[in-house]
């Protein structure tokens, strides 16, 4: 069979390529054209287009970009339409995908969407074309099946991919990681993840690393990303006692002692991996506005809306300054009850993400549509 897969970003590129690895599995006579990143081409996918040239954050960003983001769209729909597959996955990034889905569907192509988009929190109208548009929904998160359900669409919960990605690591030596990337062995660690997308570095790295000096007893790393500038991060690391390391992000995370975190996958990912954070967003002004309006969550960390409470510290826009960065931080390294919550918490959050198999579930639910 022939599968067309569209992800826009990096976490869209991990759980596709694990989704065409169970594929295979299913369908040893597999062949996929992509847009998506390197974990999709590794598994066997023609890559028609980067994400690194599709991740465009923010009311502004995307209007500023209006051009290119249309000249990426008729491409795609011209290219799908060339190719024909048996089945079109689209993985998240819906400002993209759900034009496709339409496109997709008028042109009975079969369409299934893994990982929803977060209509739940803005934009709850893109329900309907959902519905319309998409043959089967496949969703991560335990509350998404209710809340498609009550619009009558096809969906499945599957649990969430991540599990299945983090039951794969091995837990590095502490010696081995920090000689390979020349950190000091007497020092423990506090984890920079300013995020995967240069505005997100751009607005995020500065003032995470304001709080270097109030912390000496402690190393600082930051997660960085290799398909990003590394003059992106020298420029604004420039004289400060910071350790940079790229595409490392689980070994560091496995060797920390806390961290901060840009909103986003990471934030589960650093809480599934049982390391006390500090979640941290900053958009433009114009695009925060826009937002607070839009948007009707309580919490933008997925942790914490999975677990329904503030299990992880958000701090947004205004609030995330030097000044709070510094006092939570201080509070996680040194408040021992507030780490045995955390554990707690963990188990809990396991659970309601339906634990391991999400990208078999999906893979299975694929080979029945495409029978």
């Amino acid at each position: 069979m022939k599968y067309y897969i569209i992800a826009g970003e990096a976490s869209g590129d991990l759980h596709a390529s694990n989704l065409m690895a169970e594929i295979k599995k299913k369908d040893p006579k597999a062949e996929f054209r992509a847009w998506g990143g390197d974990l999709m081409r590794k598994q066997g996918a023609t890559l028609v287009k980067h994400y690194r040239h599709l991740a465009f954050m923010g009311f502004v960003e995307v209007a500023i970009n209006l051009r290119t983001i249309m000249g990426n769209i008729k491409e795609c729909k011209r290219d799908l339409l060339e190719y024909q597959p048996d089945l079109v996955i689209l993985v998240d990034y819906p400002g993209f995908n759900l034009r496709i889905a339409k496109f997709a569907h008028e042109h009975q192509l079969k369409v299934c969407y893994y990982i929803s988009p977060q209509i739940w929190a803005w934009k709850r109208h893109r329900v309907h074309k959902i519905k319309k548009y998409v043959d089967r929904m496949l969703v991560i998160l335990p509350f998404e099946e209710p809340f498609y359900k009550e619009y009558g669409v096809n969906v499945t919960f599957v649990g969430h991919p991540l599990l299945d990605e983090l039951s794969k690591l091995n837990v590095p030596s502490r010696l081995s990681f920090v000689h390979r990337n020349n950190l000091s062995e007497k020092r423990e660690i506090i984890a920079l993840l300013p995020g995967s997308r240069k505005q997100e570095v751009e607005r995020m790295l500065g003032t995470m690393l304001k709080v270097i000096p109030h912390f000496p007893q402690y190393q600082f790393v930051i997660a960085g990303v290799s398909w990003l500038d590394k003059e992106l991060y020298l420029r604004m690391i420039g004289d400060k006692d910071v350790h940079l390391i790229e595409n490392q992000t689980y070994e560091l995370l496995q060797n920390s002692s806390a961290a901060l975190v840009t909103s986003g996958t990471a934030t589960l990912e650093t809480a599934l991996l049982a390391v006390p954070e500090v979640v941290c967003y900053k958009s433009s002004g114009l695009s925060y506005r826009i937002a607070k309006r839009l948007v009707k969550v309580n919490y933008i960390s997925l942790v914490n809306l999975v677990m329904e409470k503030e299990v992880v510290r958000e701090f947004i826009q205004n609030d995330f300054t030097e000044e709070n960065l510094v006092k939570e931080l201080d509070r996680l390294l040194k408040d021992a009850k507030c780490q045995r919550q955390l554990l707690e918490d963990l188990d809990v959050l396991k659970d309601r993400l339906g634990n391991s198999g999400a990208s078999e579930k999906a893979a299975a639910v694929i080979a029945e549509m495409v029978k």
